[in-house]
């Protein structure tokens, strides 16, 4: 007995000593129960809007300030024109435009009734149903408020535009998102392990030792994986297009080259995770849990980053998914050029330069040694 107590210390002692293994049993959970805790969640909250007040009356303020003063929506700018709409749509600087027709108080006086029409980006179409029947609500309160203090027949109507998606198909929210959740899976994870692959097998002595330079080996075990999940995203693409019925409206050449890029980025970010872990099972485990989840949780796939709290959205920002999926409905569903996406393009450029470089230093670092 004496034995096996000394033998279950001693097992206590040795973790307890493996700070990779700490990690793992006291850290993950923790960093789980954030992640679900606040981004699990049908609420929306600071939704970017914009307001269209053609009548600028006491009963559009009134309305105004009810909406903004929910906690559901967030005044980005004061409009004139629904061309101003349309571009703020297209840069994706807003979900949702109320537009109040003129004369909207005098109507209300005089004919009983007026209408207030609702403008949301449904190529996300959860956060747009979502979005609208928020204002919907909060615009039938007014009403029913206004009904009870004058004691007349009032009647405020609402008009739900859906923009770029009026069927409201899931489907576009979903193959984005896929694409993106299964090239992450394939490049990341997978080339992940490729270098710690050969350090376990005991075939990286013989990389070491060949005339092949750091990025030329690094370039030999991507290119496969990049053939490979290429093919796969346009398998995807396809399946979507004609099963689906996903539309492309914008530039397939420039569709094209931004999955490359996107595909470079989560390459160069598996072959870093490769380089810096000394085991499979480390490498793993980095992956599953740093790329995987933040993937699903923090890219906007499913869930809006609007609604969790400021430090997740700022970590949001170094998840490359994220950009990508902004990308990829904006040219699919909104058929917009590169001006409109030029920041995320750059910012998925220099994330794929620095971690390649990042990892070509860091594996002539295991050259040296």
């Amino acid at each position: 007995m004496k034995t096996f107590l000394a033998f279950i210390t001693k097992e206590f002692i040795h973790i307890l000593r493996d700070r990779r293994t700490l990690l793992v049993l006291l850290g993950m959970p923790v960093i789980q129960i954030v992640l679900f805790g606040f981004t699990i969640t049908n609420e929306i909250n600071n939704a970017n809007i914009a307001l269209l007040d053609r009548s600028k009356d006491g009963e559009t303020q009134k309305i105004s300030n009810r909406l903004l003063s929910s906690g559901y929506f967030v005044l980005q700018r004061n409009i004139s024109s629904i061309s101003e709409a349309e571009a703020l749509f297209r840069e994706g600087k807003i979900k949702m435009v109320i537009v109040f027709p003129e004369n909207f108080a005098q109507h209300l006086q005089s004919q009983g009734k007026a209408q207030i029409e609702i403008i949301t980006d449904a190529s996300d179409p959860n956060t747009a149903t979502t979005l609208s029947n928020y204002a919907t609500a909060i615009i039938n309160d007014y009403n029913l408020e206004k009904m009870e203090q004058s004691g007349l027949p009032i009647q405020i109507n609402t008009e739900v535009q859906l923009l770029y998606n009026p069927q409201q198909k899931g489907v576009f929210m979903f193959v984005p998102g896929v694409i993106t959740l299964i090239l992450m899976l394939i490049c990341a994870m997978m080339t992940s392990i490729a270098i710690t692959r050969e350090k376990e097998s005991g075939t990286m002595e013989i990389m070491l030792v060949s005339p092949l330079k750091p990025f030329m080996i690094i370039i030999g075990k991507v290119v496969p994986y990049f053939v490979l999940s290429l093919i796969i995203a346009l398998i995807i693409l396809v399946m979507g297009v004609t099963i689906f019925g996903m539309p492309i409206r914008g530039s397939y050449m420039l569709l094209f080259l931004e999955l490359t890029l996107f595909i470079i980025t989560t390459l160069s970010l598996g072959i870093f995770i490769s380089t810096k872990t000394s085991s499979q099972q480390t490498a793993m485990m980095i992956s599953m849990g740093g790329l995987l989840l933040p993937t699903i949780l923090l890219s906007g796939f499913i869930f809006p980053i609007e609604s969790m709290p400021l430090p997740l959205q700022w970590i949001s920002n170094i998840v490359p998914a994220k950009w990508f999926i902004i990308i990829i409905k904006s040219i699919m569903i909104k058929g917009i050029s590169i001006i409109y996406i030029w920041k995320e393009t750059l910012i998925l450029l220099s994330m794929a330069i620095i971690l390649i470089f990042a990892s070509i230093k860091n594996f002539k670092i295991r050259l040296d040694i």
